[in-house]
């Protein structure tokens, strides 16, 4: 590649990095007005409501890895595979660190809140939530896949964790309670990273793929909206 081609070829990467960036924020700034976490900002949430909320929050993250596991298995590229796969460790606990799964830390959680995810139903909008996420993940090519987990889940969590967060200390909850969320709004997580990166290059030179990545994020984004939805039937 010679030297005129390779600074359009990081022109056009820094221009996507750029759209997923904001479009990131876009999503964010969305979730945030959901009246749900509005609630839980202003102090007015009730301890009932977020406990619901920890229980289908519980059942939607158990699929987490199955969700990673559906976008690996449509990735073409060894190296994404391996990078994907990485992530995927860790959260299995099998990482270089060491470090407890993350699926432990929110059992440990569930329990100190006396709550168990076999007792309580599964509300259709987390059904839908995760039937989607499943779905998208699945699409050929991964870019769907990408763009859902990435746009529009992990890269939007440090937001809707930290207000979460809120809610709980409104009430009274002590930060030890709450470890689980503060490891994904306080701590390096590289899982976004990796698909902001995978996404950037694979959509650099293609519109097209750009606009499957974007609008997988933003179908994800919505069935999430849904799901706070029916917490907030619990207010009405």
């Amino acid at each position: 590649m010679n030297t005129i081609a390779l600074e359009q070829n990081l022109q056009a990467r820094a221009a996507v990095a750029g759209e997923l960036q904001r479009t990131t924020a876009e999503f964010a700034a969305r979730l945030l007005r959901h009246p749900f976490l509005v609630r839980c900002g202003d102090a007015s949430v009730t301890m009932t409501e977020l406990r619901s909320f920890l229980v289908q929050q519980g059942k939607y993250s158990n699929y987490f890895t199955r969700y990673l596991c559906a976008l690996i298995s449509q990735l073409d590229e060894g190296n994404d595979v391996l990078r994907l796969a990485s992530n995927l460790a860790e959260e299995l606990g099998y990482g270089a660190d060491g470090q407890t799964p993350h699926s432990r830390i929110y059992a440990d959680m569930l329990e100190d809140f006396g709550l168990r995810l076999d007792r309580q139903p599964t509300y259709p909008e987390t059904q839908n939530l995760i039937d989607t996420m499943f779905m998208l993940c699945r699409q050929p090519g991964g870019l769907a896949g990408l763009g859902a987990l990435c746009l529009g889940a992990e890269a939007i969590v440090p937001a809707m964790y930290a207000r979460i967060i809120e809610g709980f200390r409104g009430l009274g909850v002590e930060p030890e309670a709450l470890e689980f969320f503060r490891i994904h709004v306080d701590c390096d997580d590289d899982h976004a990273e990796t698909m902001y990166e995978i996404i950037t290059r694979r959509t650099s030179s293609s519109t097209s793929s750009r606009v499957t990545a974007l609008h997988a994020g933003e179908i994800a984004l919505n069935a999430r909206l849904r799901f706070f939805d029916a917490l907030t039937k619990e207010i009405d």
